[in-house]
């Protein structure tokens, strides 16, 4: 069990978690075609995250030519080249999946807006 642990804590990439559910977010995940490779910017909300180390998922939700497309990142996937943190939301949800059935304006998520020195988290309270 311990061998695990330690295979997967070499596995983890720090800087990743400095984003919560419900802010936006963009993330530069790289693609492959055929030999070349490219980095792709997916820019949306975080919805959910799930699981815990290595394991950990988020999914991100945007919207392209009016439908939504939400995709799930493994956070500490070698293919992930960063993510950025456009802005911080303010939710009262840990999954924000009724976003789903929201249309237009009712869809956004109103912005955190923090005191001077104050951190993200201390302002959510």
């Amino acid at each position: 069990m311990d061998v695990i642990k330690t295979i997967e804590a070499e596995q983890l990439t720090e800087g990743r978690e400095n984003f919560r559910i419900g802010d936006t977010v963009k993330v530069h995940y790289k693609i492959v075609e055929g030999q070349t490779e490219r980095i792709q910017v997916y820019e949306g909300l975080v919805i959910a995250m799930n699981n815990g180390g290595v394991r950990k998922t988020v999914t991100v939700r945007k919207m392209s030519y009016g439908v939504g497309v939400e995709r799930v990142f493994p956070l500490h996937s070698p293919k992930i080249e960063k993510i950025e943190l456009v802005r911080h939301g303010r939710v009262r949800r840990a999954k924000l999946y009724y976003i789903r059935d929201r249309v237009g304006k009712a869809s956004k998520v109103r912005e955190l807006i923090k005191k001077k020195g104050q951190k993200a988290s201390e302002a959510a309270r």
